[in-house]
């Protein structure tokens, strides 16, 4: 399994190891650390704060995650780098991972982190109404879940935060998983099984039955959530990526065109996998998607 974990991350260090090198004469960027967003079962969620010298006043979630594991070591300012050039504050988000939790409670916490950013945007300099969120892989997933669930907080919440919006307002992410139930072709079922067996703790004691599966399979998958009001979203996927078929990317695009969604786009790299080591050129179109959708910014 960490092996496994491991692999999904190796692009992000080559992102960070390529991109630091190019930034050095970079306007200096803050980073605060280990912001507590939330807490469950004892435990603080935490994020860190990434505030460029020149801010242009919105802000992005990026979700830290490979595998559904995070961890504050894999927080990579590679990641988000022409995104920081550009002036905009970076939330880089550490979940709860799996074995201890699994996706639904792993999902719970993004949505903790959309509303304490939204509730705290004014002590950041950032606008509420145009918040972007972006990741690869598991951290994809994440991104596309809130993009199609995101939604109102509890009105009656004890905690102000809680009574926040998740809704995010513009989508951009690599190899996301989107349909667990069909998952490279028709009817195929990777719920902690198939091509996604190594990740069954994500998927808990509900990927035990054929029966569990497909109704698990159908809340946790994105394409089942999409409508006409789906944020605009950019995704960008390897033809040749074998642990996240480009297949999941191409149903999810599919989906959002029969709802009426226009702003959605797919972006396909010819016989690159789960990852590439010229990924780094690519990282400047999440920052043209948020610049187009977010600041209203066209070239």
């Amino acid at each position: 399994m960490q092996r496994v974990v491991l692999a999904l991350l190796v692009c992000a260090t080559l992102i960070g190891s390529e991109v630091r090198g190019a930034a050095q004469d970079r306007a200096a960027v803050s980073r605060t650390e280990d912001v507590v967003y939330g807490r469950k079962f004892g435990t603080a969620l935490t994020l860190d704060v990434f505030q460029p010298a020149k801010p242009n006043g919105h802000g992005l979630l990026f979700m830290a995650s490979g595998g559904w594991i995070s961890s504050h070591d894999a927080v990579n300012a590679g990641w988000f780098q022409p995104a920081l050039d550009r002036g905009y504050t970076v939330f880089a988000v550490v979940h709860g991972s799996q074995p201890r939790f699994i996706i639904p409670e792993i999902v719970e916490d993004i949505h903790r982190a959309v509303r304490f950013v939204r509730h705290h945007a004014a002590k950041y300099g950032i606008r509420p109404d145009a918040l972007g969120i972006m990741g690869g892989s598991a951290g994809g997933h994440l991104s596309l879940t809130l993009g199609t669930q995101g939604g109102p907080g509890r009105a009656d919440a004890k905690d102000p935060v809680d009574r926040e919006s998740s809704a995010v307002q513009a989508v951009a992410c690599f190899f996301p998983p989107t349909d667990f139930l069909n998952y490279g072709q028709p009817g195929e079922d990777a719920v902690g099984v198939g091509v996604l067996k190594k990740f069954q703790p994500a998927f808990g004691a509900r990927s035990g039955t054929a029966d569990s599966r497909q109704i698990f399979g159908r809340e946790i998958s994105p394409v089942n959530f999409v409508t006409a009001s789906l944020p605009p979203t950019l995704i960008i996927h390897g033809d040749a990526d074998r642990l996240v078929p480009i297949q999941q990317s191409e149903i999810f695009l599919q989906k959002a065109r029969d709802a009426g969604v226009s702003q959605v786009q797919l972006v396909r790299r010819p016989g690159k996998e789960h990852g590439w080591k010229e990924l780094p050129e690519d990282l400047p179109l999440l920052a043209d998607w948020f610049d187009r959708h977010l600041r209203g910014i066209t070239k």
